[in-house]
């Protein structure tokens, strides 16, 4: 029997938007499951809502045998024949960037009012941060990731604990998280990096040196969770590799891969000042299957697997998640006042909502708890503080009011935030 991956959370936020006049837009990664959502999920849903099937209107334009419909003039008169009568008509349609002109003809079908548009797309416009805008403000976007833990765990046969061993190595790309053997998973990630996420990236923008943008790819995943800079990533290129490469191509390569959701950039916010530092950042990458089959699957520390995991958790609902930075003066060991600088690994935003999260892997000492929670000591104000860790056995304040919780409440609960 085939294992279906549940994707509640994307589903809901389609059932949301139902009938809302937006063409609703499904963008991510290419392979996170936008097809399967749309065509398998979305239509079920519409099936059990009591939709006459008739009014469900599929067109996957990357067949071949669809593949006259890719001119807007065949397609267009197609679509508007289906249309029968006055009810609710739902168009679910895939890799619709394959259409010619398929800005024009969304509005249109959507300029009708018993339409209700719907769709996905993987080329490189689709996987661009700013898809929305093309459609004139009609766009209506959700946005899907690689499986999160809670997902995985839906087909994943065993105990959380081997459950978060397999995740973190070979991360949530639904076609490696089915994949039955490590061998078979590991060939799909490194075909899907070189054939696919690579291939995309070096069309679309017309790189001339592939090896430069890889060997990029390559240094960001060896640093995930530590502080870096274009200027820092150029050392390494000429220690190592002997090349010229520029701060400023580093840079230009760096928003290719935010572009194509491989990796994403988390700003250093000043705490107490309430702004913005430029650099350096912090770069996680979206799924760590695919960030350690870039360096084979070595260098794989608990503590930065850990802390990239909790990152792409936090950004599935939303939030936008900066790394918090706090100074403060304390006395050295001269007496005299010295400028220090602490670290709160996420300072998580959505609306009026604030959390101040550390990823602690273990805190085997009294002295390792005291550092992670420091900075929390040194913030004045009243946002919930939170130590995730892999060894607290449940949920408990301690007599600071911070909550200590372990990394499976965190990522199995959906209300662990609000404990």
């Amino acid at each position: 029997m085939e294992r279906e991956i549940k994707r509640d959370h994307y589903l809901e936020q389609l059932i949301v938007r139902k009938h809302n006049g937006l063409i609703k837009i499904i963008t991510g990664i290419r392979r996170c499951g936008k097809s399967y959502l749309l065509r398998t999920l979305f239509k079920r849903h519409l099936i059990e809502s009591g939709i006459d099937e008739n009014h469900i209107v599929e067109m996957a334009f990357d067949l071949f045998e669809n593949r006259q419909y890719r001119n807007p003039d065949v397609f267009y008169p197609w679509a508007t024949e289906q249309i029968k009568d006055d009810e609710k008509y739902y168009f679910l349609l895939d890799e619709v960037q394959m259409l010619d002109e398929f800005v024009s003809v969304l509005n249109g079908l959507a300029d009708r009012k018993n339409c209700d548009v719907y769709v996905t797309g993987s080329n490189a416009r689709f996987l661009s941060r700013d898809i929305s805008t093309e459609f004139g403000g009609r766009g209506d976007e959700v946005h899907m990731f690689p499986l999160s833990f809670s997902e995985f765990m839906t087909v994943y046969d065993g105990h959380k604990y081997d459950g978060w061993n397999e995740y973190v190595t070979y991360g949530g790309i639904p076609i490696a998280v089915l994949a039955s053997t490590e061998e078979q998973k590991i060939k799909l990630l490194e075909s899907l990096f070189k054939e696919t996420y690579i291939k995309d990236i070096v069309n679309r923008h017309k790189i001339r040196n592939a090896g430069e943008m890889e060997a990029l790819l390559d240094f960001l995943a060896s640093a995930i969770g530590t502080l870096t800079n274009p200027n820092k990533l150029q050392k390494p290129f000429k220690s190592v590799n002997h090349s010229k490469i520029t701060a400023t191509t580093i840079t230009k390569y760096i928003d290719y891969l935010e572009d194509a959701f491989l990796v994403e950039k988390a700003s250093r916010y000043d705490i107490k000042g309430k702004s913005y530092i430029g650099t350096p950042q912090k770069y996680y990458f979206m799924d760590m299957g695919l960030r350690n089959t870039r360096i084979n699957y070595r260098q794989q520390e608990v503590t930065h697997s850990m802390e990239n995991v909790i990152y792409n958790e936090l950004r599935m609902p939303g939030f936008g998640v900066d790394v918090g930075n706090l100074q403060i003066l304390e006395k050295g060991k001269n007496g005299k006042q010295m400028r220090k600088q602490l670290e709160v690994d996420f300072i998580c935003r959505k609306g009026s909502k604030r959390y101040y999260i550390q990823s602690a892997y273990m805190l085997p000492t009294e002295e390792k708890m005291i550092q992670e929670i420091r900075p929390f000591l040194k913030i004045n104000d009243s946002f919930k503080k939170i130590v995730i860790t892999s060894n607290t056995p449940k949920p408990l304040y301690d007599e600071n009011g911070i909550l200590m919780m372990s990394v499976f409440d965190f990522l199995l609960n959906p209300e662990s935030l609000e404990f």
